[in-house]
């Protein structure tokens, strides 16, 4: 359900503590065999006789630039030149489309505001993002990086490309939309007021609601575990049903009015919720903010005037399309042929192909290349060895693939159609990037790197992992070790479940933890977390941990006791997990192998100003080197296969809920 955000990002199987020694080759691994955005092969060096299973698209000739003193190359890999025509190129192909649509709304603007008079400004610009930071209570420099991390843009594209327009627009639609006095009672009401804390079972249908419901009623003390074996909204059903205070004005009234109306420990009725159904227990009621309205006047009315003029903007612009006439060149084929050296054009105005490919080169620029030189590093790799890639070699990683996300027929063969109507239009990859961004180094690097072996340690751990006991506590997470030894010892005096879960309330720092009263979802071996790991099972049911510090955290645990081991048979299980270990250490070898290309390379890349020697022979054997991995790579490289026996066997409610620690555990880990 869209109204209950999840609170947990569960780990569905954990990893084996082998996998901590491969950081550097699992991040390699990530950039060669996942990454999308990565290269179509237009080089000089053949690399493969292979050929793809859909005709390729023809990439359009870019026009050669005017412009003085630019780089004839762009960068060389072990003596082999990169042109800036192709990186150009390369550039165009891969993110001209949606570039263009930003350019052309950004046309579209900068027309109406001309014939309106109206001029925004670079200090306009540079003010509105002084407002913003201010607004968020983060200095101007941070404000600028967190939106750099968040949408992949520099500060000058922010200004430009974010800034401007929105500042334009509002100008456009006559700038603040002052609220009422209504709309602000509500936001306070909405920020301030009283809150009722809930929690909910999510059923398909009315029948299976009301006979849930029938089960709550006659026993209201097990709601939760009712939510955590039926519910079937994951975030909430993860959490024994637990969801985020429910305030006035937020979302569904039919919900809210409910909540607010039962009292303490009551259940409501079904309820229909868009196109499910839900009944609420009431778990307690949070008073409001000792905040006076006047104080936060002027802060709800520019968040609501923001709002409003958004939604103007919005409507406003939809307009200035509709009356436009915008000619899309470039991606009609006959007008290309017409008009070869312009992109598009809007009421008149031409933007050319060279002013797109620019704009690509400067928004992607830096990210091509450097899969460009990756993609020169593999080539060179297998021409030193003389591996030539077939195009069955290709057609066997596309089945693999297939079957691995869980494409698969009724007889258990993969299921490729499918999987290729997935890449290209579920996650919007054309198929000829899918194959030459990730197929092909695939198959390279397996070839490059050879085979990697399973052990018996591997396999009696991951069936530990997935199918032993788990170990189920509460948890208060503190900012500082004064806090945690406050708590601590008022927990000592009374080590109760209901009780911890007070004190989680008042101490804890992590959001999740503390909205949940302490409590997490059961916590596995080898999981990735080795200090959680060996506190929680080293506590007996009801008895309470230490002061456990992780990073700048400081953590105290009370043990609920365990679930008990899931009965499967170790042969049954035993062929899927080595194939599931078998991929995941191959990923890792994969790793090390391009890691090692890398290194040994000399690469001089002049668009980024950066320039690297030769350490060692590139295309020799690459050294067995340990190296260390983040708990949160093991976590994500844990994660089974779509439909595979180890997923459902973790999904069954005999199996317990999936192991997860909260959110700051997870921010910890990765520092």
């Amino acid at each position: 359900m869209a109204r209950f955000p999840k609170v947990f990002d569960p780990q569905t199987f954990p990893s084996m503590l082998w996998i901590r020694k491969h950081s550097r080759e699992l991040v390699a691994a990530f950039l060669i065999v996942t990454i999308s955005l990565a290269w179509r092969a237009t080089t000089d060096t053949p690399h493969a006789d292979a050929q793809q299973p859909a005709k390729r698209g023809t990439s359009q000739k870019v026009p050669s630039s005017n412009a003085a003193a630019r780089p004839v190359v762009v960068a060389m890999v072990n003596g082999r030149d990169i042109p800036r025509e192709r990186l150009l190129a390369e550039c165009l192909d891969r993110h001209g489309e949606a570039i263009l649509e930003t350019i052309l709304n950004k046309r579209i603007i900068e027309q109406a505001c001309a014939r309106e008079g109206i001029l925004v400004s670079a200090k306009d610009v540079d003010d509105d993002i002084d407002t913003m930071s201010k607004r968020f209570n983060v200095p101007r420099d941070r404000w600028i990086e967190l939106i750099q991390a968040e949408r992949g843009v520099n500060a000058k594209q922010y200004a430009e490309e974010i800034v401007w327009p929105m500042i334009a627009l509002r100008r456009l639609a006559r700038g603040h939309i002052d609220p009422s006095r209504e709309e602000l009672t509500l936001a306070f009401e909405t920020q301030f007021g009283p809150a009722v804390k809930s929690r909910i079972i999510v059923s398909g249908t009315r029948e299976q609601a009301e006979q849930l419901h029938k089960q709550a009623l006659d026993k209201s003390a097990d709601f939760g575990g009712l939510a955590r074996q039926h519910s079937i909204d994951v975030g909430s059903a993860s959490a024994n049903g637990w969801i985020q205070p429910i305030r006035k004005h937020s979302g569904d009234p039919l919900l809210e009015n409910t909540a607010f109306d039962l009292e303490e420990g009551s259940i409501s009725q079904v309820l229909q919720v868009a196109n499910q159904f839900v009944f609420l227990k009431c778990e307690g009621r949070l008073p409001a903010a000792d905040v006076k309205l006047e104080s936060v006047r002027e802060k709800l009315s520019e968040e609501i005037r923001e709002r409003k003029s958004r939604a103007a903007s919005t409507e406003l612009f939809r307009s200035l399309q509709n009356e436009s006439k915008i000619e899309n060149i470039y991606n009609d084929p006959a007008a290309h042929a017409a008009f070869p050296e312009l992109a598009a054009r809007v009421n008149g105005q031409p933007t050319t192909l060279q002013e797109l490919s620019e704009a690509c080169l400067e928004r992607h620029g830096n990210d091509v290349l450097e899969i460009l030189i990756s993609r020169v590093l593999i080539e060179q790799a297998l021409a030193q060895k003389r591996i030539v890639i077939s195009q069955k070699q290709i057609d066997i990683e596309i089945e693999k693939a297939a079957i691995r996300l869980g494409f698969v027929k009724a007889d258990a063969s993969a299921d490729i159609d499918a999987w290729l109507i997935h890449v290209t239009k579920e996650t919007k990859i054309p198929l000829r990037h899918y194959v030459d961004d990730m197929v092909w180094p695939t198959v390279a690097l397996k070839l490059l790197a050879g085979d990697v072996k399973v052990t018996k340690e591997d396999l009696d751990r991951a069936f530990d992992a997935t199918f032993g006991r788990r170990a189920k506590c509460r948890v208060i997470v503190c900012d500082t070790q004064r806090r945690a030894q406050e708590a601590w010892q008022l927990a000592r005096q009374n080590p109760t479940p209901d009780f911890f879960g007070d004190l989680a309330e008042k101490y804890s720092v992590d959001a999740t933890s503390k909205s949940l009263r302490g409590e997490i979802p059961p916590i596995p071996r080898y999981s990735g977390q080795p200090v959680i790991e060996r506190e929680a099972f080293s506590l007996a049911a009801g008895e309470l941990s230490g002061v456990v510090q992780m990073s700048d955290r400081f953590m105290i645990f009370l043990s609920e006791g365990y679930t008990e081991e899931v009965k499967v048979d170790f042969t049954e299980v035993r062929d899927e997990l080595y194939a599931d270990i078998h991929e995941k250490k191959l990923r890792i070898e994969l790793g090390r192998c391009f890691n090692h290309l890398r290194e040994g390379a000399s690469i001089d890349n002049f668009l980024a100003g950066t320039s690297q020697s030769s350490t060692e022979d590139a295309f020799s054997t690459p050294r067995n080197e340990p190296s260390g991995i983040t708990q949160q790579q093991a976590a994500d490289l844990a994660k089974p296969r779509a439909g595979s026996r180890q997923a459902d066997f973790q999904s069954s409610p005999s199996a317990g809920s999936n192991g997860a620690v909260p959110a700051s555990f997870q921010e910890q880990s990765k520092r």
